[in-house]
């Protein structure tokens, strides 16, 4: 059996942050206790990062809510988890990497499920049972309920905060909720059987979350961000991790009259948000990478006839069928090289959940601006996961593309002519005047397919012009810091690298970072300015070759010796390992020139 656990000591101490897992077999509703717990955790005014895990079933069988909750924003999972609480340990031993415990961490389990497995309790976790079954049973509600509630009143979230999060997703019965409020409630006072303290309090003084916080996970946040840019065709074939993104815009484009379809396959989606946009009606399709392989052929065709387009690509472990439910970083190479022939397109990665908004949205604007495809590279990290961000800024007005008029000198319209922006004027089917071919074949200016190489070379300087030659601001990627080390990322890994270099400077070893946002085409000249000063870089990421590298490398002129951090999913790159990493780098860099460090490494 279990035993009655001593005082754990918490990671609130350190970084004011708490970390809770809540696990259980298929139909254990642990995913919607974490996801009350999100929610009243920012009822109370608290941010927090809700992550979910489940095994290889995709549905069903063994399943895990992680949690981290704070005063500040959350942008990545903690080292370790200061609370694990399990309604059953069927196939929890699965979780052990994902769920790493200590000796400060708390185990708590039901009494009547047997023993802990030997995998959590490796850590020197502290452990306790508890009835939660007969709690639960006791009250006439649901086990998850009694869970939620003493997670939460562990994790020192109040009370009403978590009643009033059941009361408003509640869609069930009165006397149902009147059950499952009591098995809250008793779930919270069963905290006070457990003998620990409480975590450093982590609420602010002022009790309540602003208007101004939304709770959204990155898929609702991508599919918002289109809307904003203006989207109002979604074609698309469901696949896990980005099915959530669609389920959330078929709604939401309804309501601002656009509309969604699911199509076929992912070969039918792409070919149908061509057709509308071709048609004037900016579009989007998202998938995950097994669909964007099947998409090659008509991206490349969105390049050759200029058709804006958005492809949001939620990645996820590789190759084939990979790891559907895991996190990676494994598409990129394919993303900015995937295409035959010289195929410029744009490519654009969100550094965090609030982010995938941001950069959906200048996904959609950059497109049509530009009459190109767009490739937008989240994960499942940030695409199922769900956070307490604060409310974007107001929304910019949809960019609108070059539309086409008629000749007025009744001379033949030039839908590809090759003008000094790269850019041309985009004609709506039915303007007079302005009717062309658009198809992938090689063509002149006015659209009639041509093998010259003099049309050739002039339609492919013109559609690497245009990207090349485009002010994108300084939002091509966040740099923060002027230290001599540098380190550069993408993605999801943004979070935990960033967390770490805070606790690198706060350690006395300060160093620069580089999260980029826009990563095709490359801005070399932006990228040196950003790097001027810098004597070494090291390129973090989450992949198992070392993708950004090798592109980097091969792309930019990189200070020193360029070095590499880099390993696959599905577990998630962690501060604590990063901040190690980078401390051994810099020792590394500063080591006698005749021991170098290697040129790449694994965490």
């Amino acid at each position: 059996m279990l035993k009655p656990a001593d005082t754990p000591a918490h990671a609130a101490s350190a970084g004011r942050s708490w970390s809770v897992a809540l696990a259980g077999s298929g139909g254990a509703g642990v995913m919607t206790a974490g996801t009350l717990l999100l929610d009243a955790a920012a009822r109370a005014g608290l941010y927090g990062l809700f992550v979910r895990t489940s095994g290889p079933q995709i549905r069903g069988g063994e399943a895990a809510a992680l949690l981290r909750l704070g005063p500040a924003p959350v942008g990545t999972l903690d080292d370790r988890f200061d609370l694990l609480l399990a309604i059953d340990w069927q196939n929890l031993h699965r979780f052990a990497d994902e769920i790493p415990l200590g000796a400060a961490s708390l185990l708590v389990g039901d009494a009547d499920e047997g023993e802990a497995p030997a995998a959590l309790l490796a850590g020197g976790a502290r452990c306790v049972a508890l009835p939660l079954k007969r709690v639960a049973k006791a009250s006439g509600g649901w086990v998850n309920m009694v869970a939620l509630g003493l997670a939460g009143a562990l994790s020192g979230v109040p009370l009403a905060a978590m009643e009033a999060a059941l009361r408003e997703g509640w869609k069930r019965s009165a006397d149902a909720l009147a059950a499952n409020l009591a098995a809250l409630q008793q779930g919270a006072a069963l905290s006070s059987e457990i003998g620990v303290p409480r975590p450093e309090p982590l609420l602010p003084t002022a009790q309540g979350a602003p208007a101004a916080r939304w709770l959204l996970s990155g898929n609702e946040a991508a599919g918002y961000g289109a809307l904003r840019g203006g989207v109002r065709f979604v074609a698309a074939y469901p696949i896990t991790p980005a099915t959530e993104l669609l389920e959330w815009m078929a709604p939401a484009l309804a309501r601002v009259g656009g509309t969604l379809l699911q199509a076929e396959d992912e070969l039918a989606s792409v070919n149908m948000i061509i057709g509308a946009s071709y048609g004037g009606v900016p579009a989007l399709t998202a998938t995950a990478g097994p669909g964007l392989a099947l998409m090659t052929e008509g991206i490349g065709l969105a390049v050759a006839a200029e058709v804006p387009i958005v492809v949001v690509d939620v990645m996820r472990g590789g190759p084939s069928t990979g790891i559907p439910a895991k996190s990676e970083q494994s598409d990129l190479s394919f993303a900015v090289d995937g295409l035959h022939g010289d195929a410029p397109r744009l490519v654009l990665a969100p550094n965090s959940i609030a982010d995938c908004a941001h950069t959906t949205e200048w996904a959609v604007q950059l497109a049509e601006t530009l009459q190109a495809p767009a490739l937008v590279l989240s994960d499942q990290f940030m695409g199922q996961s769900r956070c307490v961000v604060d409310r974007p800024a107001a929304a910019a007005t949809p960019v609108q593309r070059l539309w086409a008029t008629a000749p007025a000198d009744g001379t033949p319209y030039r839908r590809y002519v090759d003008t000094a922006s790269g850019v041309s004027p985009m004609a709506r089917p039915g303007t007079p005047g302005t009717v062309y071919t658009a198809d992938g074949l090689e063509h002149t200016e006015r659209g009639i397919p041509s093998s010259q190489a003099a049309d050739h070379l002039r339609q492919l300087d013109k559609r690497q012009r245009k990207l090349l030659q485009h002010d994108y601001g300084p939002r091509w990627a966040d740099v923060e810091g002027d230290a001599e080390l540098a380190v550069i990322t993408f993605g999801s890994t943004t979070g935990a690298a960033r967390e770490a270099l805070a606790r690198c400077a706060s350690a006395g070893l300060p160093l620069r970072l580089v999260a980029l946002r826009l990563l095709a085409p490359l801005r070399s000249e932006a990228l040196a300015e950003a790097l001027h000063g810098v004597r070494e870089v090291l390129v973090v990421e989450q992949n198992h070759g070392g993708q950004l590298l090798r592109y980097l490398r091969g792309r930019a002129d990189l200070p020193g010796r360029p070095r590499g951090l880099h390993r696959p999913g599905p577990l998630p790159l962690r501060p604590g390992e990063l901040a190690a990493a980078f401390t051994d780098w810099s020792r590394a860099v500063a080591a006698p020139a005749q021991q170098p460090a290697p040129q790449e490494t694994t965490p």
